[in-house]
């Protein structure tokens, strides 16, 4: 029988067995192969977790109180991967209507390029050999399709179109670093190409369906596989009670702003945000120059460390990194505004994040002196990019390698307010809450449309706002609702629907985070007044959240029991 370190072993080369997630999550290698998106080895991955469900179960009971969470956060992960490749839609494997080659070819070799610290020459062989094996891929994925969902079709071509943008690059890549195998990278380039073209064409000739619902019962199957405990209708109650909340703050901001700027007190939330993004739109030299914009974020990245080291706020990590650059060409339909890839957790070394941001024209006038520095706290530090280069040292590796939606998206909203509470934006500190709330209204509006979007009851969409949901089209009674929340412009609008439509469960999650950290953090404070309090309370707190990994959020209760900072039993456990 294993022992628990050796079990571990096995969860991890289980993780790590997709050559993409490899990638993803800073293996050794080997990364010279795409995986295979057949059903045969879906159904091996099934079968594989189901084994070791019940290796898990027959493991020797464990004294160790954090040997006993990982072993309930790889339980969770194996049953979250047998529901990925067994989830329905329609009567039908939904894998069997996903079509995802755009992202499998694309995103991996984006990051061996941007973010592997091997040599240029063992990366560019990597890269030509993914390349060369495009044909066999595509051919696999097209005979695992049989009627993809129309929207998810459309996104993959739009991925897949953009994708010689990135190999040209590759291609220049090549040629700055003298490769000597330059020329076998521009022959499978060319070979993938060719593959590509022929793999839309037999897409789009592919019959398609409109059909995105899974039905209330796997709806809760997707929702306790990320380790939330709360129902269907008290998750909608949530976000209806979150969305009249945040309509009385900005209410209150609203009333308050209009005088300071001698605006007409009946002026609409849309209209005052408009006033606001163009008086606080970023100075650019040449409004063409998206750089620009980049250079702006880093200016911000400093100060907001700054600000955080003045009053030792959160434990920083020495040896970490972050790159902000524009979002690449073939993620834009699935990347709203910003988006943050972590840093792999397996790889030793600089924890180094990657920061995406989607600078279409369009998008520009959200990226503003208000918008960028919480786009910052949210994105880079003391947000994702703390929250999970911290995870990613933690010793033990399934606290590493757990994929805790709520608990990453919870901390970084909370963190909106928390860092405006301290400060910050000091004189503009209503201004950025009037435009952050607008904002962060979407967390509201995205538990309701991925309820929607998952069971197609269409009483998940009634959350007390003023819009037409009528909609036959689900992503046109979606939008609908979220363009009325927060005001977002069409594009932005789309490309969150996007991703809300694949990513089931997980836009509920920041909502649920949300709520639950603040929670968390209240309990703390009640069970610690009179001896810990005020920034004191707070860094004893941001210590613990951070250095305990990745769990879903409920877990951190039994957590802060174990670090003291908790009584033994308390109501929101």
């Amino acid at each position: 029988m294993a022992s628990h370190a050796e079990f571990v072993q096995t969860f991890v080369d289980f993780v790590t067995e997709d050559p993409n997630a490899g990638v993803f999550l800073g293996t050794s290698g080997p990364h010279d192969r795409l995986p295979d998106p057949s059903i045969a080895a879906a159904e091996a991955r099934v079968a594989t977790a189901r084994a070791l469900l019940d290796e898990l179960a027959a493991l020797p009971p464990t004294d160790s109180f954090h040997d006993a969470l990982d072993r309930e956060l790889m339980e969770l992960e194996f049953g979250a991967a047998i529901l990925r490749n067994t989830l329905e839609l329609s009567g039908r494997l939904q894998l069997r209507q996903l079509p995802t080659v755009g992202e499998d070819v694309g995103s991996p070799l984006f990051l061996i390029f941007v973010n592997d610290p091997r040599p240029a020459a063992e990366r560019l062989h990597d890269i030509t050999a993914r390349l060369s094996g495009v044909p066999a891929f595509v051919d696999a994925m097209l005979e695992r399709l049989d009627t993809p969902v129309a929207r998810w079709a459309k996104i993959d071509v739009d991925k897949v179109e953009e994708l010689p943008g990135l190999f040209a690059t590759l291609l220049g890549w090549a040629d700055h670093e003298g490769w000597d195998r330059r020329d076998e990278l521009a022959a499978a380039i060319e070979t993938a190409e060719v593959a590509l073209t022929g793999y839309v064409t037999g897409l789009k000739a592919l019959p398609t369906t409109d059909a995105i619902h899974v039905g209330a019962v796997a709806a809760r199957s997707i929702v306790a596989s990320k380790g939330i405990d709360l129902d269907l209708d008290a998750l909608h109650a949530l976000a209806t009670d979150y969305l009249a909340e945040i309509h009385a703050d900005l209410d209150t901001l609203a009333a308050s702003l209009t005088v300071r700027y001698g605006l007409e007190p009946s002026m609409s939330h849309a209209d005052l945000a408009k006033y606001l993004d163009e008086r606080f739109a970023v100075e650019l030299e040449d409004p063409s120059d998206m750089n620009g914009v980049l250079r702006r974020y880093e200016v911000e990245r400093e100060r907001i460390l700054a600000f955080i080291k003045k009053d030792d706020l959160f434990p920083v990590l020495d040896d970490q990194d972050m790159k902000i650059m524009a979002t690449p060409p073939f993620m834009e339909p699935s990347i709203p505004a910003g988006a943050m890839m972590p840093p792999p957790p397996l790889r030793s070394g600089t924890k180094t994040s990657l920061v995406y941001l989607t600078l279409t024209p369009e998008l520009l006038p959200e990226h503003t002196e208000l918008g960028i520095p919480m786009m910052m706290v949210h994105e880079g530090i003391p947000g994702h990019h703390l929250q999970l280069a911290t995870a990613a040292a933690h010793p033990s590796p399934v606290r590493r390698l757990y994929d805790g939606a709520h608990h990453a998206e919870g901390w970084t909203t909370m963190l909106e307010d928390y860092m405006l509470d301290q400060g910050y934006l000091g004189e503009l500190t209503d201004e950025a809450r009037f435009s952050g709330k607008r904002d962060i209204a979407r967390i509201g509006a995205r538990v309701a449309i991925d309820l929607f979007f998952m069971t197609g009851d269409r009483r998940f969409l009634d959350v007390g706002v003023d819009c037409d949901t009528s909609s036959d089209d689900p992503f046109e009674a979606a939008g609908a609702l979220l363009e009325a929340v927060t005001g977002f412009v069409p594009g932005r609008v789309q490309a969150e629907l996007n991703w809300y439509s694949q990513e089931r469960g997980y836009p509920l999650s920041y909502l649920t985070g949300n709520r639950l950290v603040w929670q968390l953090k209240a309990d703390v404070a009640e069970a610690q007044k009179g001896r810990l309090e005020g920034l004191e309370l707070d860094r004893a707190f941001h210590r613990v959240y951070l250095e305990s990994g990745n769990m879903p959020v409920r877990w951190l209760w039994r957590v802060f029991r174990h670090e003291g900072l908790l009584p033994e039993v308390i109501r929101s456990a």
